[in-house]
């Protein structure tokens, strides 16, 4: 006698109600597509910084290129932060991307959950807070004492530092950015930083009340 081989389980149908709601997730597809072009402009960007950097090294002090560098970091992060919402998201709210045993599937894909990909965002967004937060440390230092480019003072001082400006000098007549400012960046960072812990405990209570009433 052979052995019947066993047939894959159809999909029960589903009523045109039920199928038009389930179906309606593909329109978050141009939403994810959209998020690759802008991937794409964040990799023209990177280069453009990139090529600032190799060009005018010779030129630059040694805080211009940590800002840069440190630039070039904030691309990269937030670029790492578009592949999770593109990869994570699609995997978690539109379809399957069946990449089991494939070797370059993501080290996090194989138990990413709406839960988890919240909290890696919220890592995520804490990261290039804290980069934009070291650069405006930088600067800070950098333009101690210059007026502020909204107020008269700022203007006034660009005006008569213009003509060495075009003449080809590495000059900052004002600034946009106090200590008020970075204090407050400094705020708002650490709120991140609560939130980001908030996630994280919001998620391990509601991870061990449904672990431990799987097990009655």
């Amino acid at each position: 006698m052979s052995k019947a081989t066993p047939s894959k389980a159809t999909p029960p149908s589903l009523n045109p109600l039920p199928r038009l709601i389930f179906a309606s997730r593909w329109l978050q597809l141009p939403l994810y597509l959209g998020l690759i072009v802008a991937q794409g402009v964040y990799v023209v960007l990177f280069g453009k910084e990139l090529w600032h950097l190799i060009h005018e090294t010779p030129t630059l002090s040694e805080q211009d290129i940590m800002l840069i560098v440190l630039g070039l970091i904030d691309v990269v992060m937030i670029s790492n932060l578009l592949m999770m919402v593109i990869v994570g998201g699609y995997e978690t709210f539109v379809s399957r991307m069946n990449l089991e045993g494939h070797p370059d599937q993501p080290e996090w894909l194989s138990h990413v959950n709406a839960s988890v990909l919240k909290v890696k965002l919220a890592m995520a967004i804490i990261g290039i807070s804290s980069i934009h937060l070291l650069k405006s440390f930088i600067e800070v230092g950098m333009v101690d004492g210059l007026p502020l480019c909204s107020t008269i003072e700022g203007m006034e001082a660009v005006k008569a530092m213009q003509p060495l400006i075009d003449a080809g000098q590495k000059l900052k007549a004002c600034t946009s950015i106090t200590s008020s400012g970075v204090m407050w960046q400094a705020i708002i960072h650490g709120l991140f930083i609560l939130s980001a812990i908030g996630i994280a405990w919001t998620d391990r209570i509601m991870t061990g009340g449904s672990s431990k009433r799987d097990q009655h």
